[in-house]
């Protein structure tokens, strides 16, 4: 089996030191655990200049856009790293699905408005990454076998020479607005509560849309947000044009690690407190609230179906429920549910069944999503999908794109929400849906 090189560089637990030295490169995209501040996660991710970039063609079904992916892979060719190397990553893909990727499996209606219009999918094969482990303390480059000899030598000059650092600028033409008014919400939520009482679902993941217009360079954003929000799923994709995907997501989607699967659903949410009292009293209170522990159940037993289709019989276990999990502006109720893959299938397969995330969705997925469509005035574009890596070995991780901004046509988006079931309150699911993004928004309007 062909083996690739691994090349050590200065260790630093910020990669946006490394990042911004090919930010501005085609294909740049960075996935951040949030160091140092954040503590869940463990590798960094970056790279760049993409052998293939991949966008979902009109009217491509999305089986049909994962075997593109999959005969990418299978033309880079499979490699290892070199013996007692733990890194995530020997080249391969890595970008985002959107949401909305999700009407390419299956059957929804056409309802809520595209106005963003960004591309269902955009995901790009790399021969090489910079990966930072930060239980090793290490920075190494990793090069796929393929890769030319040129090419490494330029990108060991990139990453050691000394540069000169820019300092991007960023900022807000005015205040986040809202895509619907407290009364248009209250409506939806009626609406929801009148579909679970018909017995249509148990529980809808209803979105509302901030945006604002801006200036400048979506990196300065990104590099002020990631010091406000820390969170272990982050993330940031140069798009054409100057745009960008900003995402500061707690969430893991689904992970495969030598053919084990985990997916951690988060469902149930209370703000951090002012004081040290009061904080971990809304700890408690989430803790022990019987309304959040069913919500999260009621998405577990979701994904333990969706995990089912494509690992092996007996294999899908639930090994963590009801998991306090905490971030600078909220504390989450978390799961965990593992599996182990059927001989006959992949990780694109688990990606084709599960997608999108069913804590984002509601139960039953399918009815849940054709009611967001019809409830929600406008797509959800890139929130709620998945920022993604999948290397020629087959190692997959994924986020769930909550706490996620686009930056597209000098407008800013970002979404909050929350899952509706039949004890749900109005105004509190509302103040949730503000609360979750309140410091994404507040960081960016005080800039």
């Amino acid at each position: 089996m062909p083996t690739c090189s691994v090349h050590p560089l200065p260790y630093t637990p910020n990669p946006a030191e490394y990042f911004a030295r090919i930010r501005h490169a085609p294909g740049a995209i960075l996935l951040d655990s949030g160091r140092p501040s954040a503590e869940r996660g463990r590798y960094d991710l970056c790279s760049a200049w993409p052998l293939q970039a991949f966008t979902a063609d009109s009217g491509e079904t999305g089986s049909a856009f994962l075997q593109r992916l999959r005969d990418s892979l299978e033309g880079l060719g499979r490699a290892e790293l070199p013996a007692h190397c733990a890194l995530p990553f020997a080249g391969g893909l890595i970008g985002y699905l959107s949401y909305d990727f999700g009407r390419r499996l299956e059957p929804l209606p056409s309802l809520s408005v595209d106005d963003l219009q960004l591309p269902d999918a955009r995901i790009g094969l790399y021969a090489w990454a910079l990966i930072s482990d930060h239980q090793t303390a290490t920075s190494q480059l990793v090069f796929h076998p393929s890769l030319a000899d040129a090419e490494r030598q330029r990108l060991l000059e990139l990453f050691t020479l000394p540069t000169t650092e820019e300092d991007p600028a960023f900022r807000l033409k005015g205040p986040f607005r809202t895509s619907i008014s407290a009364n248009d919400y209250r409506q939806a939520f009626e609406r929801v509560q009148s579909y679970i009482q018909a017995g249509d679902c148990y529980q809808i993941n209803l979105t509302q849309r901030f945006q604002a217009d801006y200036a400048g360079d979506p990196w300065a954003a990104y590099c002020t947000l990631r010091q406000a929000c820390p969170t272990p799923f982050s993330g940031f994709q140069a798009l054409p044009d100057g745009n960008a995907i900003l995402s500061l997501s707690p969430e893991r989607f689904v992970r495969v690690s030598n053919r084990l699967v985990e997916t951690r659903p988060i469902k149930g949410t209370r703000p951090r407190g002012v004081s040290p009292g009061e904080d971990a009293a809304l700890a408690a209170e989430l803790l022990a609230s019987s309304k959040d522990r069913a919500e999260n159940l009621m998405i577990v037993d979701l994904l333990r179906n969706d995990l089912g289709r494509t690992c092996q019989i007996g294999s899908v276990k639930v090994p963590e429920l009801f998991s306090l999990e905490s971030y600078p502006n909220v504390h989450h109720l978390v799961s965990s549910v593992t599996g182990e893959l059927a001989a006959d299938k992949d990780a694109l397969d688990l990606i084709a069944s599960s997608f999108p995330g069913g804590s984002i969705t509601g139960a039953p997925k399918i009815r849940a999503m054709q009611i967001i469509d019809e409830l929600e005035p406008t797509r959800r574009g890139l929130y709620c999908g998945s920022l993604i890596y999948l290397d020629v070995r087959g190692e997959m991780d994924s986020s769930i794109a909550i706490r996620s901004l686009l930056a597209k046509d000098g407008t800013v988006s970002c979404w909050g929400g929350g899952g509706i079931v039949a004890d749900s309150d109005c105004e509190d699911e509302y103040q949730e849906s503000l609360t979750k993004v309140r410091v994404l928004l507040d960081t960016l309007e005080n800039l």
